[in-house]
């Protein structure tokens, strides 16, 4: 019988292999994170490239940006999806939703992000009324999947904070400035694009006139660079992160009388025909 003595492999590997001992405990799930991690760390070189790669795609940059108003100023930022792209891109981070509980009616829920390489973590406890709001209003939400949805849609704008923290914020930078360009080469304002978004809109509760009366023109008309600032708008409004009011008004006859009065002379015209329209129907009805 011949026996093969033991081959030494050369380690390849940028931490040295400690063997462990016989009978010892097993690994955690943190300890063989952070050891897979020291094992393979990331190529910083590389994960930018892939990020910034897939920043290229379209789909991605229509979904990795959405815009907010701020001091009366629209300010753009990353998407959850966009922050989900870079972290996995990024390599050796681990990001989750995690429901701890349920009693009285909430939810309480943790989101994170730990960068295992760097042991750099970021973490957000909250809680989630159990509650589902619709065109009735708000109700309180029974169905399993109703509270899973809830928790998700509440969740997603804390994981993204919680990613975003971990990650060096000029490869955040550079992937929105990415996401831009995508944007601004690819928009899509054929008839079928523009009735998408139209029904991405109308799932928000937005009307078509409402989309209509904002951008100043049929949506049929729309420009390039009004697709896309649409397409942020209904991102933010998918996130969470703006309401509807935010960025559209009232219409028909609310709108015209949630509308400011008009000023200077067309102003006064339109007051003293108001006037004069009240006083005939005064006179008509004492007569």
């Amino acid at each position: 019988m011949t026996t093969i003595a033991p081959t030494t492999l050369d380690n390849l590997f940028a931490t040295p292999i400690t063997p462990r001992a016989p009978g010892a405990a097993p690994l955690g799930d943190a300890e063989g994170a952070i050891l897979l991690a020291r094992r393979f760390p990331r190529d910083q070189r590389e994960a930018f490239g892939r990020i910034i790669a897939a920043c290229r795609r379209a789909g991605l940059a229509r979904a990795g940006l959405y815009t907010y108003s701020r001091g009366g100023s629209d300010i753009s930022g990353p998407s959850i999806r966009l922050a989900e792209a870079i972290a996995q891109n990024w390599g050796n981070i681990q990001f989750g939703i995690q429901e701890l509980e349920q009693q009285g009616g909430e939810s309480t829920v943790k989101a994170y992000a730990w960068d295992v390489e760097s042991n750099t973590r970021q973490e957000k406890v909250f809680r989630v009324p159990h509650r589902r709001v619709g065109r009735q209003g708000a109700r309180r939400a029974e169905d399993g999947r109703d509270i899973y949805e809830a928790v998700a849609n509440q969740g997603a704008r804390r994981l993204r904070a919680c990613i975003l923290g971990v990650v060096p914020g000029d490869v955040v930078e550079a992937a929105v400035e990415q996401c831009e360009e995508t944007l601004a080469a690819a928009a899509d304002v054929s008839p079928a694009a523009l009735a998408r978004l139209a029904e991405s809109f109308a799932a928000c509760g937005v009307t078509r006139e409402q989309v209509e009366a904002r951008i100043g023109c049929p949506l049929e008309a729309a420009t390039p660079a009004q697709a896309v600032q649409l397409g942020k708008i209904r991102t933010s409004l998918h996130d969470g992160m703006s309401k509807p009011g935010d960025w559209f008004g009232p219409v028909g006859e609310r709108a015209a009388a949630a509308a400011p009065p008009r000023k200077g002379a067309a102003g006064l015209k339109e007051r003293l025909r108001t006037g004069a329209a009240r006083n005939q129907a005064f006179a008509a009805k004492e007569g």
